[in-house]
């Protein structure tokens, strides 16, 4: 049995959407961070690093799993559901772009994003005018990231266009296959939502490709599940 230790709108749903893309049996462990479940002893033993999620997996004969960091339960999932096609074969150049590009999610974007929602981890308690300067630095990081994520996009659709002549291809991150990639995307992107300037949604092929993915099935059960309210993205 598959358990996701979550909480709602938090990294977690990156897993969670792949999951529920995968239709497998699964079970939702709420970690309430409003009570700092998450840095209790019990989830602390789990991932001592108090960060959600975690993913733990028990099977009958094997020593359980537990399994922390977004990127390497998805790897994981997708790895362990080869059928689902949710990741490009191993060893062929798509495979090498997906990893680059869940290597960046995790290592670029989404610290960018942290850093914008918590400047004061990064100067001395009580410095107000230095973790607006660490903000306001975090969020240009972050706008230059959407840019790029933007022009991937772009190029994305004219390469499908281009090779297969169709137009009306529901274009992906790794181009007509959905991946692992967009439920990682879609998530870091729907962060910027309630920003004054330059939302996630505001560029002209992010906004599409956002609402590509809310029409998927599998994240409006996601967002169901999580009880995610307005605005979506």
């Amino acid at each position: 049995m598959i358990q996701l230790h979550y909480y709602p709108s938090n990294a977690s749903m990156i897993p969670h959407i792949v999951l529920e893309e995968l239709g497998i049996p699964f079970e939702l462990v709420l970690v309430d961070r409003d009570q700092q479940a998450h840095k209790s002893a019990g989830y602390l033993a789990l991932n001592p690093n108090g960060l959600i999620p975690t993913l733990t997996q028990t099977e009958p004969g094997q020593p359980p799993l537990v399994l922390y960091e977004s990127a390497a339960i998805c790897l994981h999932l997708s790895d362990t559901h080869p059928k689902a096609q949710l990741a490009p074969a191993l060893g062929s150049a798509d495979r090498a772009h997906f990893y680059k590009w869940l290597m960046w999610m995790t290592n670029t974007l989404q610290p960018s994003l942290i850093t914008y929602f918590y400047p004061e981890r990064y100067v001395n308690a009580g410095n107000a005018s230095g973790a607006l300067e660490v903000k306001r630095a975090a969020q240009a990081r972050i706008g230059t990231c959407l840019e790029q994520l933007d022009d991937e996009l772009a190029r994305v659709k004219t390469r499908s266009k281009s090779v297969d002549d169709v137009v009306d291809l529901p274009d992906w991150l790794m181009g007509a296959r959905y991946s692992v990639l967009d439920a990682y995307a879609f998530t870091l992107c729907r962060w910027t939502r309630n920003f004054s300037a330059h939302p996630a949604r505001s560029y002209e092929h992010l906004g599409p490709y956002l609402q590509r993915m809310l029409a998927r099935p599998a994240v409006q059960r996601v967002m169901a599940t999580e009880k995610i309210t307005a605005p979506l993205i």
